[in-house]
């Protein structure tokens, strides 16, 4: 996937807010990504995940990945 089909993804979900966001770091942003309203769907999520593990495998510089660690 493309970041614009990505960003279309999420803004198809709802998941892509706009607006002005003070994150943790500190830093602003104008977009913040809502993910757990993306994960709500299933088959989207699987699409998204599937085309993150395919970006990570044919990236040589991420190395091989062993363990996946996510929130519950």
């Amino acid at each position: 996937m493309t970041n614009e089909e990505v960003l279309q993804t999420f803004s198809d979900c709802g998941a892509l807010l706009t607006g002005h966001f003070l994150l943790t770091s500190g830093l602003h942003s104008s977009r913040y990504l809502q993910c757990a309203l993306v994960l709500q769907h299933p088959a989207t999520a699987e699409k998204l995940c599937t085309a993150l593990a395919n970006k990570a495998k044919s990236d040589a510089s991420i190395g091989p990945i062993d363990l996946v660690i996510a929130p519950a």
